[in-house]
């Protein structure tokens, strides 16, 4: 059950304020902490927590978090021989600001991110073959991108997109050879233009880009749930309700939990559900991978 991230690392740098300030404010926040993230790095290590055998292609710059985040891949278990570092290049850094009802506000430095390209995919490629599915995002240069769902679509590999952070440069006739496209609703209404206020209106700006040829579009929506749209229809995930401490890399749980779950299941609902259940207990804790529950723990909530 080997899966493929090819993607972005990220210093995650939290701080955890009362309010954010106005221009030309200081102001005192209580807490701060600082750890391992970036989307692909977060759908990497949440694959590998739920049990999956993760090969992770990114790149670190030359400074002191690079040798820090490729320990944190290998502590997961994460195959790292595809994490290269890039001399003379900052590592990719989000300053994050979580407020006291848990929501975030990220910025994000892609640094050595920007150095990922299709030549180390090539490079990559007798170890990419073996793997049952390829993850995305878009904290890496787009032609890396829409060169890996090439490669997927050559050797029969499912390639699974999360257009984050989500971009209207984004060719979606080049994207819909993936097997599924995992917007949130802020990012659904970047890529449509569409309106996203309420599930109605989720679900038309969904069906507007499975209209365009995207085989399985799946809308992650919070404690709203998670919302599927493909040729079969319309079909509705629920939320698992818990009390929020910081909602930091909760899509990113979804995601590497979702694909550790098809994978092994071939089943979008089931994988939908523990997805939920994995995602949800993410925000009950503070930060981002250090948040991610162990599989006991998402089982015994998907049984309760």
């Amino acid at each position: 059950m080997r899966i493929a991230v090819i993607g972005s690392n990220m210093v995650d740098l939290t701080s955890y304020i009362t309010r954010m300030p106005v221009l030309g404010e200081t102001l005192e926040a209580p807490d701060f902490s600082m750890g391992c993230g970036g989307k692909g790095a977060n759908q990497a290590v949440a694959a590998a927590q739920y049990g999956a055998d993760v090969l992770m292609l990114t790149k670190v710059g030359d400074d002191f978090f690079a040798d820090n985040t490729i320990a944190n891949f290998k502590k997961h278990g994460i195959d790292t021989r595809y994490v290269q570092k890039v001399p003379g290049v900052s590592s990719g850094v989000a300053p994050i600001f979580v407020d006291q009802s848990g929501q975030n506000s990220i910025l994000i430095i892609k640094g050595a991110n920007n150095d990922l390209r299709p030549a180390d995919i090539d490079a990559a490629e007798p170890d990419l073959k073996s793997c049952k599915m390829i993850i995305l995002q878009l904290e890496i240069p787009l032609e890396t991108v829409y060169y890996a769902i090439d490669f997927g679509k050559k050797h029969d590999i499912p390639v699974l997109l999360n257009p984050a952070p989500a971009t209207t440069e984004l060719d979606l006739a080049k994207v819909c050879q993936c097997d599924f496209f995992m917007p949130n609703e802020t990012e659904l209404a970047i890529l449509t233009g569409m309106p996203v206020s309420n599930e109605k209106e989720i679900e038309a700006a969904a069906k507007s880009l499975s209209a365009r040829g995207l085989k399985h579009v799946i809308v992650t929506m919070g404690s709203h749930g998670s919302l599927l749209v493909d040729e079969d229809g319309t079909r509705r995930v629920e939320a698992y309700h818990v009390e929020a401490v910081d909602t930091s890399g909760a899509g990113d749980a979804f995601i590497g939990c979702f694909a550790c779950c098809y994978i092994e299941q071939r089943d979008i609902i089931a994988a939908m559900r523990a997805a939920s259940a994995f995602a949800a207990l993410s925000v009950t804790k503070r930060g981002t991978q250090k948040s991610y529950p162990e599989k006991e723990a998402v089982l015994k909530l998907l049984n309760a």
